[in-house]
């Protein structure tokens, strides 16, 4: 009986092990489940700032060219407007006296297609 009851204890004593290495074999993955999330959160960020990196230069050089481009149309909007005002003052004399002498200056004629009566 003995023997028996010896038996058993080495069974309980065998299962108990069985079940204890089964426990630490989960705690091990479940660890290792976390820290290979951890990892992956860490890449996925990293990727992530790199993309944006790559578009803020991207969007820099864009913008900066729209910028330069926008500066550029703005001179010669300026110059533009500086050449036609000044071509204004310096014709705007003549073109009144042009303009006057035009319609001050009436001088009668009967038109050409007009017919008299008889």
């Amino acid at each position: 009986m003995t023997s028996q009851s010896q038996g058993i204890q080495q069974l309980l004593q065998a299962e108990k092990r069985a079940k204890d290495k089964l426990e630490e074999a989960k705690k091990r993955k479940g660890k290792r489940l976390k820290q290979a999330k951890e990892e992956a959160i860490a890449e996925i960020d990293h990727y992530r700032l790199q993309r944006e990196k790559e578009f803020r230069n991207k969007q820099t050089n864009v913008m900066g060219s729209q910028g330069n481009l926008s500066a550029k149309i703005e001179e010669q909007t300026t110059e533009t407007v500086r050449n036609l005002t000044s071509s204004y003052h310096k014709n705007v004399e003549s073109m009144m006296k042009k303009l006057l002498n035009t319609i001050c200056d009436i001088n009668p004629e009967v038109h050409p297609n007009f017919r008299h009566a008889v």
